[in-house]
């Protein structure tokens, strides 16, 4: 039985005692679980996180070298007309191209959720290509957590928001793999960019951490 499954049961199980629950408590009993399924598979409900996330984050804008858009609401992002495009999955990638008319022309986005550090902080290698020859990687680290805010009609609801703590920049056609030892990231590099045919294994180890 899933997490979620124990919380739903053992909430029945109250309500058939006569135990009335507040209807806050359960929507923030929801909510904790659903970020708890975003740490360990960075899905919500079964459904993966649109990757053109990525995109607003930073990695299909390469005039500015800091993000402009640094926190994304997870659950208005499935199913959203703004990151529509279709998912798709090689193996641990899941990517979206922008369909034909859509506004910003053809570019490609990808993630290998890498997974979550000790202290709760999430890990991605991202992928970004414009249309051209060029496949720009980055290592994200970023962090996850509700916030309440007000619907259209006035009404409280539970966000939950992703926010870019760190991007890396790992290069054009970069090749290797990342991995987490507790609040540590080491990156393994077998290709730095297009010209680089050495083979040679370059590691790097970064400390996950909150500024």
């Amino acid at each position: 039985m899933t997490r979620r499954a124990r919380l739903v049961f053992a909430l029945g199980a109250l309500w058939g005692t006569g135990f009335a629950l507040a209807p806050e408590f359960v929507a923030r009993a929801d909510t904790a679980s659903l970020i708890a399924e975003a740490r360990r598979a960075f899905t919500l409900d079964g459904k993966p996180i649109p990757p053109e996330i990525f995109r607003d984050f930073g990695d299909g804008d390469l005039a500015d070298s800091d993000s402009i858009r640094v926190t994304i609401d997870l659950k208005a992002a499935i199913g959203s007309n703004l990151y529509y495009d279709d998912i798709k999955k090689d193996g641990a990638w899941l990517s979206q191209r922008r369909t034909e008319g859509s506004a910003g022309g053809s570019d490609e986005i990808g993630y290998d959720y890498v997974g979550a550090t000790q202290n709760g902080l999430l890990v991605f290698i991202t992928s970004w290509s414009g249309g051209g020859s060029g496949n720009f990687f980055t290592l994200h680290i970023a962090d996850l957590a509700s916030a309440r805010a007000f619907d259209l009609d006035g009404k409280v609801y539970d966000r939950i928001n992703l926010t870019s703590l760190r991007r890396i920049s790992l290069g054009d056609r970069w090749s290797g793999e990342a991995s987490i030892s507790k609040n540590s990231i080491r990156v393994v590099t077998t290709r730095t960019g297009p010209a680089d045919d050495s083979g040679a294994r370059r590691t790097m180890t970064i400390e996950a951490k909150r500024p």
